[in-house]
């Protein structure tokens, strides 16, 4: 894979920090393509030369004025969202797109995960400002689309399930924008790599990346068990950086808003030897031929128990043309649930006998990460950017030639 890079003063949304933050920016085309390397104001480069990928590799040791990540007072990302709309016309689309005949991509295709070692050496970072639990969230319930769902905590009474496989291979991301501190959600997919929204990694449309990521797989009120892990470079696709992505809403519902990082290693190591990570699944694996699938969405929403517990979300998702092809499922989150995964066949898979397992039943498949919702929070719907071959194959190629032990 041929690849360039320059050197350039990266500024970050909001307010810049004091001097400048040095780091590579760099371009990753696909075999056979031209390559351009983007920068804060890049030269216009012809669309069949542009690169697929764009990467922001981190300045060695977070650089000397990179302001401090708050773990105690981080604020939850906004959710990208829509404007609310009337609950007749939103049952009219959910039904519509039950009854739609999609055309979908074949040749879905995966990469397996593994359960990793399950060793842990907990950190506290201080409980989250937002205080400890609130009330328990009731098991089931339905938006004005009547899309059913059901939104819980990961953790049963008693028993702390997001230190165990399959949990723990999610987490809470915090970053800077400017001075301040942000909270996405995202999840391991490789021993070293971790996937997230785009929109927890730039700026939509501007060629701005944010900075100083720190992934805490299985945080659960301020205690890191598995470790804190700083990212080395942080990879999108270039039409999403750019503005050019194909979107309904511009900045909202796009069919790129997925983001890689690629963790620095500890000593040679990497969190998913303990952790463990999810497969990855594109081109509509574990979709059916009408769009149709059963999604568990796991993350950190500020609007339950504060965001400071993990929390899971079951509901059916369906493909919606008209939005970008994005997949739409009910769910009870909000803000700082962006980022993370939507997973098919979710759990530890049973012994089987007398029985057969199902078509493309690999377990524990991210096939997107939570992208929007909608600002007035009905019809308490969300939505995930397909994972294609087109950006999180292409992503995946670029993240791991460049530390292929990150992702053995």
């Amino acid at each position: 894979m041929r690849t360039s890079s320059i050197a350039v003063s990266v500024g970050l949304l909001g307010c810049m920090v004091a001097g400048p933050v040095m780091a590579q920016v760099s371009g990753s085309p696909s075999p056979g393509r031209g390559t351009g390397a983007v920068g804060p104001t890049p030269v216009p480069i012809p669309a069949p030369h542009r690169a697929v990928v764009t990467t922001y590799r981190t300045p060695a040791g977070g650089g000397n004025t990179a302001p401090a990540v708050d773990f105690v007072n981080a604020k939850n990302l906004e959710l990208p969202a829509l404007a609310p709309r009337s609950a007749l016309q939103a049952h009219y689309d959910l039904v519509d797109a039950l009854q739609a005949r999609p055309q979908l991509q074949i040749g879905a295709g995966f990469s397996p995960g593994a359960e990793g070692g399950g060793h842990m050496r907990p950190i506290f970072l201080g409980a989250p400002a937002g205080g400890g639990a609130s009330d328990e969230v009731a098991p089931q319930e339905l938006g004005t689309t009547d899309h059913p769902f059901s939104t819980a905590r990961a953790d049963l009474s008693g028993s702390s399930a997001s230190n165990a496989y399959p949990y723990r291979a999610s987490g809470k991301l915090f970053f800077n924008i400017g001075t301040a501190t942000y909270m996405c959600s995202a999840s391991l997919v490789k021993r070293g790599v971790v996937v997230t929204a785009a929109h927890c990694v730039a700026n939509f449309g501007t060629n701005q990346f944010y900075a100083n990521w720190r992934f805490v797989p299985a945080y659960s009120n301020g205690v890191a068990p598995y470790g804190v892990w700083s990212v080395k470079s942080a990879s999108v696709i270039t039409a999403y950086l750019d503005g050019t992505d194909s979107c309904a809403v511009a900045g909202i519902v796009c069919q790129d808003d997925v983001a890689l990082l690629l963790l620095n290693s500890n000593a040679g190591t990497y969190p998913g030897t303990e952790t463990g990570w999810y497969g990855w699944g594109y081109d509509s694996y574990g979709f059916n031929g009408e769009g149709l699938t059963q999604i568990t969405q796991i993350g950190y929403p500020g609007c339950l128990d504060k965001g400071g517990l993990m929390e899971r979300n079951d509901s059916y998702g369906y493909t919606s043309a008209a939005n970008a092809n994005n997949t739409i499922i009910g769910s009870l989150m909000c803000g700082g649930s962006s980022g993370g995964p939507w997973l098919v066949n979710f759990g530890i898979r049973p012994v089987l006998s007398a029985t057969a397992a199902g078509t493309t039943g690999d377990p524990n498949v991210v096939v997107g990460v939570t992208s929007w919702g909608y600002n007035s929070g009905l019809p308490k719907e969300m939505g995930a950017a397909p994972f294609t071959s087109a950006n999180i194959v292409e992503l995946m190629n670029s993240v791991c030639a460049e530390v292929p032990a990150a992702c053995s």
